[in-house]
Formats: C-alpha cells, sequence, structure tokens
C-alpha cells in the first residue's frame, strides 16, 4: 500500500511540475512577442537546465536573437557530443557560425553532412527538412540532389526541389526540374504554369523558358507536353499567331477533333486576340459538319467576329463579312428558337452598324413571333426592336413595345430597364415633361445601374429647363444624343457644335465635353477624349459629369493608354474628392490592384 501510495505522490509530482514548465513556456513566448526577449531567455535558460534537450531550441535561438553566441555555440557543442549521431546539432552549430560570419567553418560542418549522407529515402528528407527549417535552402537543396545520386533515382525529391525552387526564386533550376518532371506526368502542367507565372518577372524569364523548350523539341519533337507548354508561353507574352500555330501544328499531328484549338480560341478571344481566334475556330469548322465542335466552332466564330466589330478593331469589309455570316447560319440551320440569338445580334449590327434599319426591324418583328423563346431571350429582342422602332422615327410602336415588355417583366431588372427606355424615347423627342415623370420613379430603382443614370437624365432636364422652359437647347443637346445612340458620330458632333450659335450662354457646357468624350470613346480616339474630360474635371468639378469623368479617365489611361501611374492617380480621386459617388467601391478596387495590394480588402 505504502508502494502505491508513493508512486501515486510521484505521478502527481510529475503532473504538477509539467504544468508549471507549461505556463513558464507560455509566459516566455508572451515576453517574446512583446519584445522583452531577456525575460524570455531567462525562464528558457531555467527551462533547459530542467530538461535541457526538451527546451533547447527555445533557449538557442533566443540566445541568437539576443547575440549570445558564445553561449549557444557551449551549449550546442555538449549536446553534439551526447549525441553525435543527430544532425540537429550539428545544423545548428552551422547556423551560429553563419550568424559570427564565420562561413568557412559552417560550410565545412554542412559539407561533413552531405559526404556522409546515407543512402535512405527517409534520412535524407530529414535532414533537407532540418536545413530547410534553419532557413539554408541552398543546402536542402544540395542534400537532395546528393540524395538522388545516392538512391540512383532522377526522379526522387521533384516535388520537394520544385518548391524549393520556387521559394528560391532559381528560374533556371524551376525550369529545367519541371521540363525532366512533366513527360512522365502531364497532368502537372497546370501547375507548372502557375508557378511559372508567380516567379517569372518579365520578357527575358519567358525567352529563357521558351529556349529550354525549343532545345527540348528539337531532341524530342514526340514529346506533345512541351508543344502545350510553348503554346502557353506564347500566350503570356502575347504573341496571340504564333501560340495558335503551335497548337495547330499539335491538332494535325494527332488529328483529333480540335478541343483543345477550340478552348485556346475562347482564351484568344477574351484577349482580344480576335483574328487568331477566328483562324483557329475556322480550322475546326473546316474539318466539317460531323465533327462535335462544327456547331459550337460556327457560333463562336460569328460571336468573336461580333466582339471584333463591337469593340471597333474592324474593316468595312469586317462588317459586311459578319452580316453575311450570321445570314448564312440562318440559311443552314434555319430561323428557330435555337437561332433567335444570331437573329437578334444580326439585327443590332444591321440597325447600329451597318444603318440599315428596315433590314433590323423586320428581322426582329419575325423573332419576336417564333415560338418557345425564352423570356429574357424574348424581352431582349422586344427592347432591341423597341430601339430600331425609335430609330427608324415609330416613337409610338417603340413606346408600345417597351411597354410590354415592361408590364410582362413588372419590377424588375428587365422592367426597370424597359421603362428607362421609354423615358430616354420621350427625352429624345423633347417631351421632357413626360420623361421627368418616368425618370422621377426610376430614380428609385433596383439595378443601381439604372437609378444612377436616371438620376443623370433628371438632373440633365431639371437643370436645363429651369431657366428656359421650353428647353431649346436641350432639345437640340438631346437630338445629338440621340445620334450618338444611333453611332452617328459625325451628325452628332455638328449637332452639339450648332447649340452655341443657336442658344449662346446655355447652361450645358460640361454636358457637351461628355457627350464629345463619349463619341471619342466610341470611335477609340482616346487621345482627343482625355483633355475633354480633364476639362470637365478642371472647370466643373462640382457638376454632374465631373465623377464620371475622372473615373473614365482612370479607366482609359489604365486598359487603353498603358499608363498605370496616371490611371491610379485619377482612381486616387474618386476616392479622395468623390466618396459618394457610384463609382467609389470599383476605383477603390482598381487603385488597390494598381498599388500591388495582394487584395481587395
Amino acid at each position: 500500500m505504502r508502494v502505491l501510495f508513493a508512486i501515486i505522490i510521484f505521478v502527481l509530482l510529475g503532473t504538477c511540475t509539467l504544468f508549471a514548465q507549461d505556463n513558464e513556456l507560455q509566459l516566455a513566448m508572451q515576453y517574446n512577442a512583446n519584445g522583452e526577449t531577456q525575460k524570455a531567455l531567462e525562464i528558457y535558460q531555467k527551462l533547459y537546465k530542467q530538461n535541457n534537450e526538451t527546451y533547447y531550441s527555445y533557449y538557442v535561438n533566443t540566445l541568437l536573437n539576443l547575440k549570445k553566441f558564445d553561449e549557444a555555440e557551449s551549449i550546442t557543442k555538449k549536446l553534439q557530443r551526447k549525441h553525435p549521431n543527430v544532425s540537429q546539432y550539428q545544423i545548428m552549430l552551422g547556423t551560429i557560425y553563419t550568424q559570427q560570419g564565420k562561413l568557412d567553418k559552417a560550410n565545412n560542418i554542412y559539407d561533413d553532412l552531405l559526404k556522409n549522407l546515407p543512402a535512405d529515402q527517409m534520412e535524407i528528407a530529414s535532414l533537407a527538412n532540418q536545413f530547410y527549417q534553419n532557413a539554408n535552402i541552398d543546402y536542402a537543396i544540395k542534400i537532395f540532389i546528393q540524395g538522388r545520386k545516392l538512391l540512383k533515382n532522377d526522379e526522387a525529391f521533384t516535388y520537394e526541389l520544385i518548391n524549393l525552387y520556387r521559394f528560391k526564386r532559381d528560374k533556371i533550376s524551376l525550369t529545367d526540374e519541371y521540363l525532366n518532371f512533366l513527360p512522365a506526368n502531364p497532368s502537372f502542367i497546370t501547375q507548372a504554369e502557375s508557378n511559372f507565372a508567380i516567379v517569372f518577372e518579365g520578357a527575358a524569364d519567358y525567352d529563357l523558358l521558351k529556349a529550354a523548350l525549343l532545345r527540348r523539341i528539337q531532341k524530342d519533337p514526340q514529346q506533345t507536353i512541351y508543344i502545350e507548354l510553348l503554346t502557353w508561353q506564347y500566350m503570356q507574352q502575347k504573341e496571340y499567331d504564333l501560340a495558335l500555330n503551335q497548337a495547330l501544328a499539335l491538332s494535325r499531328r494527332q488529328n483529333d477533333d480540335g478541343n483543345n484549338i477550340y478552348e485556346l480560341c475562347r482564351t484568344l478571344t477574351s484577349s482580344e486576340a480576335y483574328d487568331a481566334a477566328i483562324r483557329g475556330y475556322e480550322y475546326i469548322i473546316a474539318k466539317g459538319a460531323n465533327n462535335p465542335l462544327y456547331i459550337p466552332a460556327k457560333i463562336e466564330l460569328i460571336n468573336t467576329k461580333n466582339l471584333k466589330v463591337t469593340t471597333g478593331k474592324y474593316t468595312p469589309a469586317d462588317l459586311l463579312g459578319l452580316e453575311q455570316d450570321y445570314i448564312a447560319l440562318l440559311a443552314e440551320f434555319g430561323r428557330n428558337n435555337n437561332t433567335v440569338f444570331a437573329m437578334q445580334k444580326l439585327a443590332n449590327l444591321q440597325a447600329f452598324k451597318l444603318h440599315k434599319l428596315n433590314d433590323a426591324q423586320k428581322l426582329l418583328e419575325s423573332a419576336i413571333t417564333i415560338p418557345n423563346i425564352r423570356a429574357e431571350l424574348l424581352a431582349g429582342c422586344k427592347l432591341d426592336l423597341g430601339d430600331v422602332y425609335m430609330l427608324n422615327n415609330l416613337p409610338w410602336e417603340a413606346t408600345l413595345t417597351y411597354s410590354q415588355v415592361e408590364k410582362s417583366f413588372e419590377n424588375t431588372n428587365v422592367g426597370q430597364d424597359a421603362k428607362f427606355r421609354n423615358a430616354k424615347m420621350a427625352y429624345y423627342t423633347g417631351d421632357f415633361t413626360w420623361a421627368k415623370g418616368q425618370l422621377d420613379v426610376l430614380k428609385a430603382a433596383t439595378s443601381q445601374l439604372i437609378a444612377n443614370d436616371a438620376l443623370n437624365l433628371l438632373l440633365l432636364i431639371n437643370d436645363n429647363t429651369a431657366a428656359d422652359s421650353s428647353g431649346g437647347a436641350l432639345k437640340i443637346y438631346a437630338r445629338a444624343d440621340l445620334r450618338i445612340f444611333a453611332e452617328q458620330p459625325e451628325k452628332a458632333l455638328m449637332t452639339l457644335d450648332s447649340i452655341d450659335k443657336k442658344f449662346p450662354g446655355n447652361s450645358l457646357n460640361d454636358d457637351i465635353l461628355m457627350a464629345k468624350s463619349r463619341i471619342f470613346i466610341q470611335q477609340k480616339n482616346y487621345n482627343d477624349a482625355v483633355p475633354l474630360l480633364k476639362k470637365i474635371f478642371d472647370d466643373h468639378p462640382t457638376e454632374l459629369w465631373a465623377d464620371d469623368a475622372v473615373f473614365m479617365l482612370g479607366d482609359i489611361y489604365e486598359n487603353h493608354l498603358d499608363d498605370k501611374i496616371n490611371a491610379k492617380a485619377w482612381y486616387q480621386k474618386i476616392i479622395t474628392d468623390y466618396p459618394g459617388s457610384l463609382w467609389i467601391n470599383e476605383a477603390r478596387k482598381r487603385f488597390r490592384l494598381l498599388r500591388g495590394d495582394k487584395t481587395d480588402s
């Protein structure tokens, strides 16, 4: 019984000791966190004397922080003599010498570990990890490379080396490691691309990858993974035609259905490389109607041509060619609920680019009679038809069509869009009183964009009918606005220039500047738009269009003039000068990205 009692007392005392040590350890860590390193050292020293091996790392690292190298070296050598086969103490001794600047002594220790490395995969990995934990990346890499030789396995430790090369930003070694690894592990190509994108810093790094890939392709032309990676490399360098050429060569060699080409073309389109994407889709279509990608490629081909047109990167011949493509598509697949989208896009092309209003009107009138159209698509066609009626000087038909959509989609964004178009038509035709009534309701719309547009138009009307109830100058401005909408820039500019002549001293100065800016932007003439937008900010900083002008300047500099410094400055003006602007959140996000923030927090 006495023996049992003694054992219980012993266990309880041991438990109490461990509990006390744990509390002291937490206190020491808190001292360290607070910058009170000397207080932490005193506790670690006490704990080390009680149980030296358990608290060694805490104690020695704190000694190093306080640059007490002699004491750190002394305790480390004692443990090294006690455990001559434990590499932890040898590596720490090397770290102590390194921090003292005694690099030769440190390297001698490390080289000795490298020389006596056992041919054991677990031991090799453990030793390399210890070097990594001591922030010695170079020797961690040397251990793994020597380990490969000892194990006679060139594929050993690939993942570990890739991570170390990435951490070290050793681009040459990272490239070689991946190029050795990928042929047998092609599913890792996405990871390789991601890591290259993180580590590579410019054209020189991508040229390094390209040169390495071309050497590999020349040596092993049957290895398709290198061609895939070369295609990606060209995409990063925005050498889109070369990227497509590589992908086409691979597709022809494999005689596949062109699925990789199809996916590449989608990326090319999103990168605005429209001509290259068009060439890729045409390659797929040329494979014939039996190819599973024939119809999707045809649709995407036309969509890409449409994007090329709507983004302004087209010639007059492109417009007519695109029109014929739509007509051919409808002839091949018929006019039905599966091709209404093409009818809608063709009508928009005819109305706004080719100015064939009658053709566009007939096409949309036909489209809305087709049965089983999705409700949202039908609404879109009707809204577009209302626009065409308005441009074709058929205001009654336009308002009737808009009203149908508004009634069918009451209290939705689509319905509010229809109501806004109705109000704009009244504004275009000079019926300001009716327009104001509609806009007054829409300024509380659930769609923030429609609410903001409605409020801007309402303020425009109110400001310019206060002194002149007939709104003579505003009526001319509204006609110019309609011509901007109809994509008739020359007529719009002439109309805007006539306002000051007929109504000198009018209050539309900043509105005219904004309208002209919109025309130049529509024409992709950004250099002429910039001074007009700056003039709005300089001369009318508190007027209706000031914050819009500032945000538009940021967008133009960022996305069209490739001037990130000026873009950032204009976005910052939104944040500092117009905190209540609709653009505040977007400006803040773009500013942070341009500043290099990792997240938008």
